[in-house]
């Protein structure tokens, strides 16, 4: 049996309250369409806000602003929640406690820089996954901004991360990765069925690479991507480029939002991706 999952294009603020006012329309709309899972972009909270460690929250702090939004959403609905990128001050540790329970134990950054997580709820507000972006954007592009430093804010993850849901196994990602194809072979390798990478391409690099790099990830895995991008006009210098979408393991484009704010949604059929790995299983014939 299928079940549809949803990928939200936001064009966000500085502003967190009106962000997550947005996010909340827009993930009200998506589960109403049916959305099991529901994706978020990156930066979906904030963005061009000033430092980043201003907005952070501590992982697992289910009274802060942001966090509690997300929970109370999820439960709400009823639905996955993959929350895009939001700034997180801890890094996540685990610990063995007396009793011999692993629990949680985040660890504070010192150096005023951040993380950038993708958190994952279930439907009854549970957090019940973490991934920190693993690859920077420290780069030129030949727009306004013309110098992109994440790694003066962002401290990179360490941790390849995939998370079992009903509609299959989610490897999270986060936008630069999608240029990073030994990434969704370690997910892969654990199992993914469905990639999903929130993002902020800047409408340069977008326009060049965008479709092309989703498509070749679905591709070469064999997985259904979830892409949720921003998708419009930030500030004087940032524009980002949109074009939200789903693309299954054939690599055929199932919904797509162009620009400006959307909900593009797409039935996942875990039947389809199996019987096609049967049919062609690349990963059997790999010689590296």
């Amino acid at each position: 049996m299928s079940m549809k999952a949803a990928v939200v294009q936001m064009v966000s603020t500085a502003s967190v309250d009106a962000n997550l006012k947005a996010a909340g329309c827009l993930i009200d709309e998506a589960a109403h369409a049916g959305a099991s899972l529901v994706l978020l972009p990156e930066n979906f909270v904030v963005l061009d806000g000033g430092p980043l460690s201003q907005f952070s929250e501590i992982e697992g702090d289910v009274q802060a602003p942001i966090q509690g939004f997300l929970a109370d959403t999820a439960r709400q609905h009823g639905i996955y929640l993959v929350a895009g990128t939001m700034p997180v001050q801890s890094r996540p540790r685990q610990i063995i406690s007396a009793a011999g329970a692993v629990v949680p134990a985040p660890e504070l950054i010192g150096d005023g820089r951040v993380r950038p997580a993708s958190l994952v709820y279930d439907p009854q507000g549970k957090l019940i996954a973490r991934y920190d972006k693993m690859h920077l954007f420290d780069v030129e592009v030949d727009d306004p901004q013309a110098r992109y430093m994440e790694s003066r804010n962002f401290e990179p993850g360490d941790n390849v991360v995939c998370v079992s849901t009903p509609l299959g196994r989610v490897g999270l990602s986060i936008c630069y990765d999608l240029r990073f194809p030994e990434l969704y072979r370690r997910l892969l390798e654990q199992g993914a069925e469905l990639l999903t990478v929130p993002s902020a391409f800047t409408r340069v690099t977008g326009e060049a690479h965008w479709e092309v790099l989703l498509r070749a990830r679905a591709i070469e895995n064999q997985c259904y991507v979830l892409a949720a991008n921003q998708g419009g006009v930030h500030n004087a210098t940032r524009e980002t480029f949109g074009h939200s979408m789903i693309v299954d393991p054939w690599g055929r484009v199932l919904a797509r939002v162009e620009k400006g704010e959307g909900v593009a949604v797409a039935s996942i059929d875990l039947e389809s991706l199996h019987e096609l790995r049967r049919k062609m299983p690349v990963q059997a014939h790999r010689r590296l």
